[in-house]
This record gives C-alpha cells, sequence and structure tokens, in this order.
C-alpha cells in the first residue's frame, strides 16, 4: 500500500505537517485524495524531503535499518532544476533500469508501444526519465572541450528530435544499449571514487561510450559527426576526443566538489546498478510498521497543523524512581546460570539491529566493541534504547523537541534555505551558535519556548550522595539532551534554635557544563510520601511544568521522531468541537513494544493494543466513559490544576492512580477524547510473575475503586445506558470475571450435593425408568466455551481491522499453539483472587514488578510462593471435586457426558497447576528441577522470625499471606469462616458412601468421623517424626531403583512428579493444622536426599 500510495504522501505531508496560510476545514471522507507535489513547485518538495528525510535518518540512528537501505529510502534534499521531475525514493526505483533495459534491447514495435509499456509503470517512467536526465547532466559537467561538447549536443539532438518523431527504434540499434549502460556505469563509479589518478580511464570510457552511440547504436551517418571523423565505422578520427591539450583541457576530473553533486551521483550510481527488488525494505519489522502506520495515519481525520509559534504550548512528565537508567557494562556481560547475558540474549532477539549498529561502529568482530571506551558506551545506549529504561524514555521524549526545531525551521527559513536543507542550519558553526541572531539560535529558542520535559527523579538527591551510578546516568542525559530537567525531593537537616529537624524542598535542576546547577527550590510543608509514591511522586513535580498541555509519560514508554511530528495537530483537538464540552484529556493510543520478547510478551501486547484501540475507541465514542487508563494521555493542564491535578494519591484507596484522574475530569463537567492517528511506544511486563504481580495489583485496584465515593458520584449521575457502560468497563469486568470463577465452584459443589446425597441417582433412575431422554440430557449438558478464546476474540478482531483477516487468523492460530488459552485462563485466576481478596479484606498494595529481561530460570519456591494461594489451592480443590464427582456421580457413568460436562472444568484445573512451570524458561530441564528441589528444600526447612523476609523462609511467607486477615473488618471475617465452612461438604457427604459406614444414614456416623479426625490430629503429632523416619527409607529404595540400569528419564521424571504433588497436598494440610514442615518429615528426607546426591557425586557407591 506504502508504494502504491507513495506519490500522494508529498501532498499529505504538505497537507497536515506544513501550516498553510489558507484555512481549510476539517471535514470527513471515506477516502482523501491530496494533490500530487510537481516538479515545479520545488520549495513544497523540499519540506518533504526534509521532513520524509529526519524520519528515516532516525531510522537509522536506532540502528533499525542498514546504510545501504537508509541510501533508497531517502529522498533527495533538493532536486535539481534542470532535471525537470519529481524524484522519488530509490526503494521505489530499484530495479526499474535494468528491466526497462532488457525490455528495450528486446522490443521490435513501434516507439509508441515501448513508451507505453514503460509508462505502465510509473516508477518505471520516472527511474528511465531521472537516469536520461542525470546522464546529460553528467557529461554537461564533466566535459569542458568546445568540440567535445558540439558532438554531445549533435548526439543528444539527433535522439531527442528521433523521439519526439517516433521513429527513434528505426534509427537506433537498441541491442547495444546494455553495453553503453555498463561503461556509463564504470564511468558514475569512477566518478563517486573521486580518485585524480584514473584520469586516463575516464578519458576511455567517454570514448568508449561514444564509439558505441556513433557505430553500433546509430543506424544513419549523421553529416556533422562525420567532420570529426565519428561518422561511421571507416571513418578515421582527426585526433583523439576527450584526451584535452596541455593548456586546454577537455574534461573537469576530478569535478568540483559539493553536497548536492556527490548527493547526485550516488543517487545515480545506485539507480543504475541496484537490480535486485527492493519490495522487502526496509527488512526490520519495526521499521516497516511505523512507517506504514505514519503513512497511514496521514490519510485520517485529524485537525491542521498550526504554525510554531502560535501552537498551544506543552510539557512532559515522566516519574521516576530507582528503575535502570543506563545499562552498565558488567550488567551486559554479566551471565545467568544458563551462561546467558543481556547482550547475548539481545543479539539474539535483536540479530538485524545489532549488525546495522555494528556497521554504523565500523566494527567487524564484537571484540572491536569492547576494547574501545566509546563503543561501549554506545553498547550501552544500544542495549538500553531495547530494555523497559529511563535512557529510552528520554531519549523517545526529546524526539518532540527535535520535531519542533525542524517544524519551526519549515516555518521561518526562506526558500533558499529551505533548498539548501536542514543539515546546515542543525548542525552551525561557532559563531552561528554564539550568535542569537542566528537561525540555528531563534530555533532553539522557540522550540524552549513550547517545549518543556521534567523527570521527577524522586530520590536524585539521595543517589547522588550515595554515589548510586544511577545518578550520574541521570547527569548525563541532562548533559546529552539539554532541554531536559530533572525535579526531586531534597531533603535537609536544617537547625532551628536548639532542634534540628529535616526539611524537604522540591528542587528543579539543568545541566550546564557537565554539571547539575539549580534553577527553583520550593520548600514544602512536609514530607512528601504521604501515599502512593508514583502520584506523589507526580504532585511535587507538576509546578516545574509549563504550558497549556500536560502529557503524563511513564517511565517504560517511547516516541518516534514521526509521531512526534504530529503533537500540533493532536494539540489543535483542544480548540475542535467535540460536543457540549471541550475536551479535556485526549487520549492516545499505544504500541506495545515488547511484544518480540516472548510468547507471553506477544500474548500481553496483543491483549493491550486490543484495548487501547478498538476498546479506547469504543468507550470514548459513542459510550463516552473513556478515562485515563494510563500515561500517554494529554491533559488540559490549567484546568486539571485548578481542579484538583492529574493524580490521586490517597493510600490504598487510588493504588490505581491513572483511573481517579479520569474520574475527576467527567465529575467536573470534563470530556475525554480518543484519537488513533498519533501513537506512543510502551514497554509491558514479558514474564509471568511479572505479568501476574501487574494483574494483581490492577484487580486490587478495580476493588479499592468499588469502594471510592468516585464511582458512587459517577453511578448517580450518569444516565442509565452511561451507568451501564460505565460499570461494564470499568469493575464490571473484574466482577464478571470473579463470577465465573464462583460459579464453576457453584456448580461442582451443587452437583456434588447431588450425587452423594442421592439425589442425582433418584433423578437419573425415575427418568430412565419413564425413558425421558430431555431430563438426562439437561442433567448433563454444559456450555462448552473456552475462556481463552473469547478473551482472544478482540485481539482477533483489531488485527483484522489493521493488517487483514488472514494475518489475524495466523496470528490467532499461532497464538493457540503457543498456549495463549492456558495463559489467559490463568490469568483470569489472578484476577479472580486478588479482586475477590480486596472486596473481602481490602488490603490492596502497590507491587513492583520489575522491568528487565526474563532470561533466567524461576525457582519452583518462588513459583510457589507466588501462585499457592491464588491458583496451586484452588486447582487442587477442583481437582478433588472433579474426582470425588466422578467417583460417586450417576452422570459419570456415562463417559461421553463426563468428557462434555467437566473438560473444560478439566482444563481450568491443570491451566492454573501447570502454568507457571510451562511458561518458565527451562522448566523441563532435569538439572533445574533437582536444583529446585534443594532451593525448595531450603526454604520449606528454615524458620521465620523478626527480620526474615518471606522468600528466606516459610513461616515468614505463610505469615506474610495471613496478614490480610489481621486487619480485615466483622464482616470479612464472618465470609472467610462461611466460604471455608464448604470443606465440610466432603465429609458431610464422603462418609455416608464409604463401606465403613454399612449403609447407616444415621448422625453418630457423622459423630464418629469427628472422633476419627481428631485421631488421626494426634497421631500426626505423636506418631509424625517415626513417619518420616519410613519415608526416608521408602524414598531411598525408590531412589535405588531409579539408580539401576533398568531406569530411565521417564521414571525420574515421574518420581520427581509425583513427590511434587504430593509435597503440596501435604503442605497444604501442615498449613490447615499450622504444623511447622521442620518438626516433620520431609525435612529429613531432604536431608537424606541431599546427602545421597553428595555420595553420588563424589563417586561413592
Amino acid at each position: 500500500m506504502l508504494r502504491s500510495r507513495f506519490h500522494s504522501l508529498p501532498g499529505a505531508f504538505n497537507t497536515y505537517l506544513v501550516p498553510s496560510d489558507k484555512s481549510k476545514n476539517r471535514r470527513f471522507s471515506l477516502s482523501k485524495r491530496f494533490a500530487e507535489v510537481s516538479p515545479n513547485k520545488r520549495t513544497e518538495a523540499a519540506k518533504f524531503a526534509q521532513l520524509w528525510n529526519e524520519v528515516i535518518c532516525s531510522f537509522r540512528e536506532e540502528d533499525l535499518i542498514s546504510d545501504g537501505e537508509m541510501d533508497l529510502l531517502v529522498v533527495p534534499y533538493s532536486s535539481d532544476p534542470s532535471l525537470k521531475l519529481m524524484q522519488w525514493p530509490l526503494f521505489l526505483l530499484a530495479s526499474k533500469i535494468p528491466i526497462a533495459l532488457d525490455m528495450a534491447a528486446q522490443f521490435r514495435p513501434r516507439d509508441s508501444d515501448l513508451w507505453k509499456r514503460i509508462c505502465a509503470d510509473e516508477y518505471m517512467k520516472c527511474a528511465v526519465l531521472e537516469c536520461y536526465e542525470s546522464f546529460k547532466l553528467v557529461l554537461n559537467l564533466l566535459v569542458v572541450g568546445e568540440n567535445e561538447k558540439r558532438i554531445i549536443g549533435i548526439i543528444i539532438k539527433e535522439i531527442e528530435g528521433n523521439i519526439g518523431k517516433n521513429t527513434f527504434l528505426a534509427n537506433f540499434r537498441m541491442s547495444a544499449l546494455p553495453v553503453l549502460c555498463k561503461k556509463f556505469v564504470e564511468l558514475v563509479s569512477t566518478l563517486k571514487e573521486r580518485d585524480a589518478s584514473k584520469f586516463d580511464n575516464v578519458v576511455l570510457l567517454l570514448q568508449d561510450m561514444l564509439e558505441v552511440i556513433t557505430r553500433d547504436m546509430m543506424v544513419n551517418e549523421i553529416r556533422e559527426l562525420a567532420e570529426f571523423g565519428h561518422g561511421n565505422k571507416d571513418s578515421v578520427p582527426r585526433r583523439q576526443l576527450f584526451a584535452g591539450s596541455g593548456t586546454k583541457p577537455a574534461i573537469v576530473f576530478p569535478p568540483p566538489v559539493s553536497a548536492q553533486w556527490e548527493e547526485q551521483i550516488k543517487r545515480l550510481y545506485l539507480l543504475l546498478t541496484v537490480k535486485e527488488s527492493a519490495m522487502d525494505v526496509p527488512t526490520n519489522l519495526e521499521a516497516r510498521r511505523r512507517i506504514a502506520f505514519f503513512t497511514n495515519s496521514l490519510f485520517m481525520d485529524m485537525p491542521r497543523a498550526p504554525r510554531v509559534r502560535k501552537m498551544l504550548s506543552f510539557s512532559v512528565m515522566t516519574p521516576y524512581y530507582s528503575e535502570e537508567t543506563v545499562y552498565s557494562k558488567s550488567d551486559l556481560d554479566l551471565e545467568n546460570e544458563d551462561g546467558v547475558s543481556i547482550i547475548f540474549y539481545l543479539q539474539k532477539i535483536f540479530p538485524d539491529e545489532w549488525n546495522n549498529f555494528m556497521e554504523r561502529n565500523n566494527c567487524k568482530r564484537e571484540s572491536e566493541v569492547w576494547g574501545n571506551d566509546e563503543n561501549v558506551l554506545q553498547l550501552r545506549h544500544w542495549a538500553s534504547l531495547r530494555g523497559q529504561t529511563l535512557c529510552r524514555t528520554v531519549r523517545g521524549m526529546m524526539y518532540y523537541r527535535r520535531a519542533l526545531k525542524l517544524q519551526a525551521f519549515l516555518d521561518m527559513a526562506s526558500e533558499s534555505e529551505i533548498l539548501e536543507g536542514y543539515k546546515a542550519v542543525a548542525d552551525p558553526a561557532e559563531e552561528e551558535k554564539k550568535s542569537q541572531r542566528s537561525l540555528s539560535s531563534q530555533l532553539e529558542a522557540v522550540a524552549d519556548m513550547k517545549f518543556t520535559y521534567v523527570a521527577t527523579c524522586q530520590i536524585y538527591g539521595n543517589q547522588k550522595q550515595s554515589g548510586d551510578r544511577r545518578a550520574t546516568d541521570i547527569l548525563n542525559l541532562m548533559v546529552n539532551y539539554p532541554g531536559l530537567r530533572v525535579a526531586y525531593i531534597d531533603e535537609v537537616e536544617e537547625r532551628e534554635g536548639d532542634k534540628v529537624q529535616k526539611v524537604f524542598y522540591s528542587v528543579l535542576v539543568k545541566a550546564l557544563d557537565n554539571h547539575d546547577q539549580e534553577i527553583y527550590r520550593i520548600k514544602l510543608p512536609g514530607p512528601a510520601k504521604l501515599g502512593e509514591g508514583k502520584p506523589e511522586n507526580q504532585n511535587h513535580a507538576i509546578i516545574f511544568t509549563r504550558g497549556e498541555a500536560l502529557q503524563t509519560i511513564d517511565m517504560n514508554q517511547d516516541n518516534y521522531l514521526e509521531e512526534a511530528l504530529k503533537m500540533r495537530n493532536l494539540l489543535e483537538e483542544f480548540n475542535e468541537n467535540h460536543g457540549v464540552r471541550q475536551p479535556t484529556i485526549l487520549g492516545v493510543r499505544e504500541h506495545i513494544f515488547t511484544g518480540s520478547v516472548s510468547s507471553l510478551a506477544w500474548f500481553m501486547s496483543n491483549q493491550e493494543t486490543s484495548f487501547v484501540t478498538i476498546g479506547q475507541r469504543v468507550l470514548a465514542n459513542p459510550l463516552k466513559v473513556r478515562f485515563h487508563y494510563g500515561h500517554p494521555d494529554v491533559f488540559d493542564r490549567i484546568f486539571h490544576i485548578t481542579r484538583g491535578g492529574i493524580s490521586k494519591a490517597s493510600c490504598g484507596i487510588n493504588l490505581s492512580e491513572d483511573i481517579f484522574a479520569g474520574f475527576n475530569s467527567t465529575l467536573r463537567r470534563g470530556n475525554v477524547t480518543h484519537h488513533e492517528y498519533i501513537q506512543v511506544g510502551k514497554g509491558r511486563d514479558v514474564g509471568l510473575n511479572q505479568i501476574s504481580l501487574f494483574e494483581a495489583k490492577v484487580a486490587c485496584g478495580n476493588g479499592e475503586q468499588i469502594l471510592s465515593r468516585d464511582i458512587y458520584r459517577l453511578g448517580h449521575r450518569f444516565d442509565f445506558f452511561r451507568m451501564l457502560s460505565c460499570y461494564f468497563t470499568t469493575v464490571g469486568f473484574y466482577i464478571s470475571s470473579m463470577m465465573v470463577v464462583i460459579i464453576v465452584y457453584v456448580f461442582l459443589y451443587g452437583r456434588l450435593y447431588l450425587a452423594l446425597s442421592g439425589l442425582e441417582f433418584a433423578i437419573m433412575k425415575q427418568a430412565r425408568m419413564r425413558g425421558n431422554r430431555a431430563l438426562q440430557a439437561a442433567m448433563g449438558s454444559q456450555s462448552i466455551v473456552q475462556l481463552g478464546l473469547l478473551m482472544a476474540l478482540p485481539m482477533f478482531m483489531e488485527i483484522g481491522l489493521e493488517r487483514g483477516f488472514r494475518s489475524a487468523l495466523g496470528d490467532f492460530i499461532i497464538m493457540q499453539l503457543q498456549l495463549c488459552s492456558v495463559f489467559f485462563t490463568f490469568s483470569l485466576g489472578t484476577k479472580s483472587h486478588y479482586f475477590g481478596r480486596t472486596i473481602l479484606h481490602g488490603g490492596a498494595k502497590y507491587r513492583a514488578t520489575g522491568r528487565g529481561f526474563v532470561v533466567r530460570h524461576v525457582r519452583f519456591a518462588e513459583n510457589y510462593r507466588m501462585y499457592s494461594r491464588s491458583h496451586f489451592v484452588k486447582g487442587l480443590e477442583l481437582m478433588l471435586l472433579l474426582v470425588v464427582y466422578q467417583l460417586y456421580g450417576d452422570v459419570a457413568t456415562d463417559s461421553t457426558a463426563y468428557i462434555l460436562l467437566t473438560s473444560s472444568m478439566w482444563f481450568l484445573v491443570i491451566t492454573w497447576l501447570f502454568a507457571p512451570f510451562l511458561f518458565n524458561p527451562s522448566g523441563f530441564e532435569w538439572q533445574k528441577i533437582v536444583d529446585d528441589w534443594d532451593d525448595w528444600a531450603k526454604w520449606i526447612s528454615s524458620r521465620g522470625g523478626i527480620g526474615v523476609p518471606a522468600n528466606k523462609a516459610w513461616e515468614s511467607w505463610w505469615e506474610e499471606e495471613q496478614e490480610h486477615l489481621l486487619s480485615t473488618g466483622l464482616l470479612g471475617r464472618f465470609w472467610e469462616i462461611i466460604l471455608s465452612l464448604r470443606f465440610f461438604i466432603f465429609q458431610y457427604g464422603i462418609i455416608y458412601h464409604l463401606n465403613i459406614s454399612a449403609g447407616n444414614k444415621s448422625i453418630s456416623v457423622y459423630g464418629l468421623s469427628w472422633l476419627v479426625i481428631v485421631a488421626v490430629v494426634m497421631v500426626l503429632k505423636v506418631w509424625y517424626p517415626w513417619v518420616g523416619r519410613n519415608l526416608v527409607r521408602i524414598s531411598s529404595l525408590c531412589s535405588d531403583f531409579s539408580n539401576c540400569s533398568c531406569s530411565s528419564d521417564l521414571l525420574e521424571h515421574w518420581q520427581f512428579f509425583s513427590l511434587f504433588f504430593i509435597l503440596q497436598l501435604v503442605t497444604y494440610s501442615q498449613a490447615s493444622l499450622h504444623l511447622h514442615p521442620q518438626d516433620g518429615p520431609f525435612c529429613r528426607y531432604l536431608k537424606q536426599v541431599n546427602r545421597s546426591s553428595r555420595r553420588l557425586g563424589s563417586g561413592d557407591p
């Protein structure tokens, strides 16, 4: 599509990205056509070239494209007026000249037929015309001899005369045209090298080209050429042409150097020599995606851009705490337990970008990079710009300033300066830098007036005092980007009378002479961090922002130069008509750039993409319930700082601080819109544990939203339909997710009650006796709809809308093969658990996910700590329900009905129990399993205590997991007890089906079962060590059996996983009985296993 519509791009650029004095009304149309830029409008063509080439240069700086691809993608900055044509990028013209040569050499009919075939491809026509005009231009600049110029003029006149009369094929032999082209390519190559010692070669090439034209191509002799001895094959030349004499040279070689000449020669050489198709240029998928989105967005409905001086000024603010800024050399080279380092990982994920990085730094081998300090610094930045670091965010946001400078240049520069190019202004001389009247100084001033970037590095002062390298990295960022400002909280001890107390200041600094210089210092009434850390960080720094608009950007976001060019258009939305109320928040779509890191990251990327596009699009219009969900949105700064700010920071209740800004704006008669013609990059969590922590945080935040007065007020002030829309697009989604899980429990416990009480048997028996098939079918029916498939449906629709339904279907199938249904079903358990627990007990808290690369194997103990209560215990309970129903249910006797009844539930159970191990790197490597066992044994056998973290001892983890029960209210404890009573259904139902009851249904059997339970507890307390010793003997026998010659890997894996299953069950029972595992058999069992493994490792029998 880009190739077919590229001829319209200059018109689209000049319509939307270049201000016009003519006011045009904004209107919607299904198809947009822009006037093509003619060769006569050199200024418009030059403006398009400046904008397009700056975007392509940014691609090269980011190592998305190579030097060769950059040469094919750029447009000449200022086309030569003598060419009288529009020069397109070479990737559109690649291989057109070789194809046209073959076509002409084999063509025999009339001239008009040949020209018609060439004109059938518009870009082939442009390539032929440009090649011919460039051929004449090179000869005119190179040849200065009078006789030589006359000969060239006669030949050109003869060629153009025959073309005008449509007799060119009749008077010229086209079979020799490839030979002429080969000589011309050699000439252009020599001119490109500019080697003065090859003067004689240039003379010989010109003479050969003349011989080919006059003797091999021309059919009829030309009288004027005969006078110079070049009429036919038998004529003898009077002297050597192009050789010249001692005083009068015939050619100028090397020709005078100019940027325009070098650009033209390089372009002409590529136009002639690139023979392979450029359909895959650029090869990098990210570059192709960005170009496609940028060019397509220019055909969307957006406001016209004003001049930079007349645009709304805006600020960008990024909260930062202690995340990674720039990866250090040791971070990149540090190998994990599998021998995988970050730099090795990135080389495998981005191989083409690594090759482009090596090419940009003129390095052939990786050792050359590590051996040079400057190259190491470049390597650190290269790796950091592919992670979720502050360096990446700052680079992306400072594209706004770069874009404003370029756009201000197009507004303020004269026509001659525009034709000369933006490069001359972007890299001024030292004298121009000092002059405040120079154009470059004016561009800097205009950009600084319209754009401010503040990074709120909350603990930057403490980092400086402690010598943290992050402080040095932040200072280097300020030095590299002069427009960057850093706000932080400074804690100072001051003496007032006899007392020394801490005083807090909000400080704003900038870089000056490689040091930070203080700009403002504002005294605070007390500590800034009273509530949630992130909103407090934003609140203390908002006073340092300027302008009418404010864009909040998170620390793991990115921006692109081509998107920054459209910021003026986006800000004009504040002045557009969007209904009754003016917009107060402009929503912006996101692109998730972490999708290529892993399969889980790809699932999250597709899920988030569908939400920030098709989801928020519908929320904004027609539902009118879009709020603020993240950090790319642009706020009306004056509106919000006079109505409570952009962040609510109350501890707990404002855990999801972003959405409360949208609530506040809507409640105060604001209007939230969404715009998809501009996007910002966004990083997401890439590992299962990171994703689970993030979803737990969001679920807890939604649980707190239910209790907030904001939701209460919205529900009372919305109309009925808008209220329902608000419900289902905020907390209703999590309520529905929790209800799905609750319904599974209710269904299974209900069927279990029917089976254990005998009602199901009686109903089915009566139905069989009466032949009532409908009742049997109703008893055994269930809707089999996999939740994972439903979660993937919005992704399928969005991919289908943007890339076509064939691509969507392919991606959907690949996602299913990569177990996306398992992932989304597992996520359902995370959402429902944390949302339900927050509703019952409160206690929502921020969970740091970490934003690094997941290149390590996660230990079993860590997975157990994270998923024990939310997934493993619930999965085991559901599995027990299904097994008991299989044993005692009447419908379960029919295998088909049972499978139809419980297939989705078994899928849920298997997912909740095994998903963390399926998505764990190296999760089924045997050595990792053994190491996980040792680590889990160490953790489970360690006692807790004061100051012992949860990852060091089981007891500390257990106390941490039960913390919410200590602070919950009376109602929370009541419902916790009620829900826990469901376990007595097992006991009450199963004891009457055991053979020991002998069919007795009296209450005494139930009382006897309680005596048995008490006796079992007493036995476990008294005889637990004896059981442990016997388990050790049994395990030793199993170990000896597994080490014999007939054992196999399958047996070892079976033994281990069986043990893990038993271990989980026993651990759960221990926790229920409040028994510490160090007092039981498993500690001794693990010690025995460790001793056995050490003996085997040392070679003992």
